[in-house]
C-alpha cells in the first residue's frame, strides 16, 4: 500500500472551445499522503473544481501524471476508472446529493450494494456509520425530514461507510449555516485524527483554516503549500 494516496506530476488540463484552448491547470505538482488533512483553496476560476475532478477520478489530465491510490488514471479505461473512483474515494458535495425519497440508512447502504455487499450487510454497517455520527435516531428519515447538517452528515456517513483511501469533499459547508458548517468542520478534524485521509476543496479561508496543509491555486498555478494552523484567519 502506498503512502501516497494522491499524487500529480506536471498536470496540465486544457479544454478546447471552438478553435481556441482554455488552460484550467497548466503545472501542477502534488502529494497527499495517507493520513493528512489538507484544503485546496481559490477563487472561482482559480481551476481548483478541474484540480477537485482530476482527484476525484472524473477527468484525465492533457499532460502529466495522475496517481490516486497508486492507480494511474491516464492508463485506465471507463470501467476500471469507475472501480477506482468505488473504492478507493468518497465523495463529499456542497448540495448533499441524496437520493430522493430514500431513508438515510438507505442512502449511506447505496455505495456497499454497488461494490456487491449483500443487502443485509449493507444496511448493518450503514446503519452503525450513521449511529457514530449521531444520527442513530434517523435510520429511516429521508432527506425531507433532516436538516441541513443532519443530511451533511448523512452524506459524511455514505462517504466514510466503504473504508475509502481518502475523502474528497466540494464546499462541504457551502449549503449550511454557520453553526452546522462549524459542526461539520469539527467532525472532519475528529474523521482525521482517526486517520482518515480528508482533501477539501473550498474558496472560504475560514473553512480551509481546519485543514492541517493548505494549497493556493490561482491562474491554475499552485501559488504556495503551506503547513500549520491559520490563528486568526477572518
Amino acid at each position: 500500500m502506498t503512502d501516497r494516496v494522491v499524487e500529480l506530476s506536471h498536470v496540465r488540463r486544457e479544454y478546447q472551445t471552438g478553435d481556441v484552448p482554455t488552460v484550467a491547470l497548466a503545472d501542477v505538482s502534488l502529494e497527499v499522503r495517507r493520513g493528512e488533512f489538507v484544503a485546496i483553496v481559490g477563487p472561482s476560476g482559480s481551476g481548483k473544481s478541474t484540480l477537485m475532478n482530476l482527484i476525484g477520478c472524473l477527468d484525465r489530465p492533457s499532460a502529466g501524471t495522475v496517481k490516486i491510490a497508486g492507480n494511474d488514471i491516464s492508463t485506465l479505461d471507463d470501467n476500471q476508472l469507475t472501480a477506482v473512483r468505488s473504492k478507493a474515494i468518497g465523495f463529499v458535495f456542497q448540495q448533499f446529493q441524496l437520493l430522493p425519497l430514500t431513508s438515510a440508512v438507505d442512502n449511506v447502504a447505496a455505495p456497499l450494494l454497488y461494490q456487491g455487499l449483500r443487502p443485509r450487510e449493507a444496511q448493518k454497517r450503514a446503519a452503525a456509520m450513521l449511529t457514530r455520527l449521531g444520527l442513530g435516531d434517523r435510520l429511516d428519515f429521508d432527506r425531507g425530514r433532516l436538516s441541513g447538517g443532519q443530511q451533511q452528515r448523512v452524506a459524511i456517513s455514505r462517504a466514510l461507510v466503504t473504508n475509502p483511501d481518502l475523502v474528497l469533499a466540494d464546499e462541504p459547508t457551502g449549503a449550511l449555516d454557520t453553526s452546522s458548517g462549524a459542526a461539520v468542520m469539527e467532525l472532519f478534524k475528529e474523521m482525521n485524527a482517526e486517520g482518515r485521509t480528508i482533501v477539501l476543496i473550498t474558496h472560504d479561508l475560514d473553512v480551509a483554516a481546519a485543514a492541517k496543509r493548505r494549497i493556493y491555486i490561482r491562474d491554475g498555478l499552485i501559488e504556495r503549500d503551506e503547513v500549520g494552523s491559520m490563528a486568526g484567519a477572518r
